[in-house]
């Protein structure tokens, strides 16, 4: 396969061309290789590396978080248990977000339940959220 330009790359990939320069800005992929022009060019391991990028994205793994499984995908002597424990890791933080989330929908919820909607201008959701109260609400509730 020849090399491709960045749009081919991106296109290819999922990964915009602005995402893959600033992978490559951060280290997270090594420099592309460069035309005399100064373009840059990707090969099929480049691409397979970017979708590797992607997919954990998608999952919600932070650029540190892959950068730590992109060491680990290249190291085939690694015991597949570190693989599993940042896995796990991030399942934790997952759930930890999924229990904000539902306190912030809990409580939006419930203001919602308090305003009639109607052309007056008293507003409980604007009230509350006036309120220093609710963050503290929303807090207490992601921690019990």
């Amino acid at each position: 396969m020849q090399a491709l330009n960045i749009g081919q790359a991106a296109e290819i990939s999922g990964v915009s061309a602005k995402m893959i320069r600033h992978y490559e800005s951060i280290g997270l992929i090594p420099a592309a290789q460069r035309t005399d022009a100064g373009y840059r060019l990707y090969s099929q391991g480049d691409i397979h590396t970017l979708q590797f990028i992607r997919n954990a994205r998608d999952l919600g793994f932070s650029i540190a978080q892959i950068g730590t499984l992109l060491q680990l995908w290249g190291d085939h002597g690694r015991p597949s248990s570190e693989v599993k424990q940042l896995a796990m890791a991030h399942i934790h933080e997952l759930e930890d977000k999924i229990r904000a989330l539902q306190a912030m929908k809990g409580t939006l919820e419930q203001l919602a339940s308090r305003c009639q909607g109607d052309e007056r201008p008293d507003c409980p959701i604007l009230n509350g959220l006036a309120n220093p109260g609710i963050a503290a609400c929303r807090a207490s509730a992601v921690l019990a």
